[in-house]
């Protein structure tokens, strides 16, 4: 019995360092790999081990060379092969990158993913790589609010009903009026933006789609009844329409400024749109803008956040605005502050 489990315990160790197609490995690499994990075996053993797994795990052997290498094949049924370098490194950038914007119930979820790579990348030993997550950080552009808060059952219930396509009665929290509603909803889809994750449903009864903040359900559970198709439903289309950033008009406009050097190289890297110029304007260093954008919040609000790095000529919607918030500002900090204002009792 002790025998049988440690050649089953052989045979899978050495299923998880076989790489998918086209990554290969050989099968005297294979053979120091195993000894290094306490495993007593010879390079005939793991040779007629990958001959005899070959045909049900769908392994390969490339004889173009030698020694011969050996990969699961792209359609292989299962994937048993460890964590590789380029994954490790991905996962780990990925949970930086998303521990600010998921809420604390799905990170948890996720976190056994992240400690393996963390895992892989502390054990690289002489590898070039092994101290990759003392070298690398993701950072992100900007502020970034804390997420907000989402109960594991709200999470684990909504993501049920939208896989499942089951109906859902919730218990949801106006933001405008803080008060609770009982809801019947049918699940479409489900967005992430910044801090907030937003379920995309119709309340029974209506054919509209609507946003459900997942940190203002404060009650959830999946129903048996099917829930309505939404078969015409696309959550690319549905984000682009603009639902989610503010849109004034359906059309895009010209967006023509003057902005400053620093703005002029961080744009020529990085464009505001795929149709956009920049031409040069003074010795200054000044540069001319033409993008086409669409008329919407965000956008204006980065215009905003440029302060004096932009001065504004089109579209004169914005233009108008720019100028009657400086109005509005200048006017708000002309006002006297007295001690008691800033220290209320």
């Amino acid at each position: 019995m002790s025998q049988a489990k440690d050649t089953l315990l052989r045979l899978f160790a050495l299923l998880r360092l076989i790489p998918t197609e086209p990554q290969r490995i050989a099968a005297s690499t294979l053979l120091e790999k195993l000894r290094d994990r306490g495993f007593s075996v010879s390079l005939r053993s793991i040779q007629r081990d990958l001959n005899r797994l070959s045909v049900p795990f769908s392994l390969q052997c490339d004889e173009s060379e030698t020694p011969f290498r050996w990969s699961f094949t792209r359609e292989a049924p299962l994937k048993l092969e460890d964590m590789d370098a380029p994954t490790a490194l991905a996962l780990f950038l990925s949970e930086s990158h998303l521990s600010p914007i998921l809420p604390q119930s799905v990170l948890d979820q996720l976190a056994p993913q992240f400690r393996r790579a963390r895992n892989f990348l502390s054990g690289l030993g002489g590898n070039g790589l092994a101290d990759w997550s003392k070298r690398v950080r993701s950072l992100p552009n900007g502020k970034t609010l804390l997420p907000a808060q989402v109960t594991a059952q709200a999470w684990t219930q909504v993501s049920a009903g939208l896989l499942e396509r089951k109906q859902l009665q919730v218990i949801y929290r106006s933001r405008s009026k803080g008060e609770l509603k009982h809801l019947r909803l049918h699940p479409a889809g489900l967005v992430s933006r910044h801090a907030v994750s937003y379920l995309l449903a119709s309340v029974d009864g209506y054919n509209d789609l609507r946003q459900f903040a997942l940190h203002r359900i404060t009650e959830v559970r999946v129903l048996e009844e099917p829930a309505d198709a939404h078969e015409s439903f696309d959550v690319d289309a549905y984000i682009a329409s603009g639902v989610f950033s503010y849109r004034e008009a359906e059309a895009h406009v010209e967006l023509i400024a003057d902005v400053r050097p620093q703005i002029a190289a961080l744009l020529n890297e990085t464009p505001l749109s795929q149709q956009q110029t920049l031409s040069s304007l003074s010795d200054q260093g000044w540069h001319r803008l033409h993008a086409t954008v669409p008329l919407d919040r965000e956008t204006l609000w980065w215009i905003f956040a440029l302060n004096e790095n932009i001065h504004l000529h089109a579209p004169q919607v914005w233009v108008d605005e720019v100028r009657e918030r400086l109005n509005s500002m200048q006017a708000l900090y002309q006002q006297p502050s007295t001690t008691a204002q800033l220290h209320p009792a």
